[in-house]
């Protein structure tokens, strides 16, 4: 599965509207950098949302985040 694929499919799963996925791509570019957290402000997308979007698409491409995502 392409990485477009992934993104396009972990996107519908997750229910992240398409016009969203270019805030997704810099997670995919640094699969195990820092990744931003909720920050309880009623963002939207959520960046809680982009990360289990970038998680999904990851997995999909059978290349999952190694390192944990801190608290």
């Amino acid at each position: 599965m392409s990485l477009d694929e992934a993104l396009n499919q972990a996107s519908q799963e997750i229910g992240l509207a398409s016009y969203y996925q270019g805030n997704v791509r810099p997670l995919l570019r640094d699969p195990n950098g820092y990744w931003p957290r909720c920050c309880g402000g009623g963002c939207e997308p959520c960046a809680q949302t982009l990360v289990r979007v970038a998680l999904r698409t990851l997995e999909l491409c059978g290349t999952p985040r190694t390192s944990p995502i801190p608290d």
